[in-house]
């Protein structure tokens, strides 16, 4: 398995791995082609320094996604802290190991960037998300609070 920086060519593949669930199919602009706003989503982050899309590569197809952010904070001493978000698995794959193998590797970016906190959220819905974050050490420790807005 190989962990690496999204590039263009990755984006229909990430785009249908966000799909790919109860929450995501009801959620993602799903059609024939890449909707205008994955395209300059993936921009954005991709000339963020602090900022990467990473996927899990194996033999040269994507069969797992997250994004990787680092956020200055004054807080914790002015500590930066790292973000996980998107996680995503594909279908064929949950339950092999992946998943965990992926936060680790996030988690090791982290602490070789020298972060004081990796924080991630998950919608309450996703309950076996939660204890497999909780697996791995994640405490759920605050109340995370989202406000949709709606484009345009």
């Amino acid at each position: 398995m190989v962990y690496r920086a999204a590039g263009r060519s990755d984006v229909p593949a990430i785009v249908a791995l966000l799909a790919d669930d109860d929450l995501g199919v009801g959620r993602e602009i799903v059609g024939e082609e890449v909707d205008a706003a994955y395209w300059a989503a993936f921009e954005a982050i991709d000339a963020d320094p602090r900022n990467v899309l990473v996927v899990a590569d194996q033999d040269g197809e994507v069969v797992g996604t997250l994004q990787l952010t680092f956020i200055p904070s004054l807080t914790r001493g002015g500590a930066e802290r790292a973000e996980i978000e998107g996680v995503r698995v594909r279908s064929d794959r949950r339950g092999t190991g992946l998943g965990r193998s992926m936060i680790g590797w996030a988690v090791e970016q982290a602490r070789e960037r020298g972060c004081g906190l990796v924080q991630l959220t998950t919608d309450k819905r996703r309950t076996a998300a939660q204890r497999f974050y909780a697996g791995l050490g994640f405490q759920a420790s605050h109340e995370g609070m989202k406000l949709p807005l709606r484009r345009g």
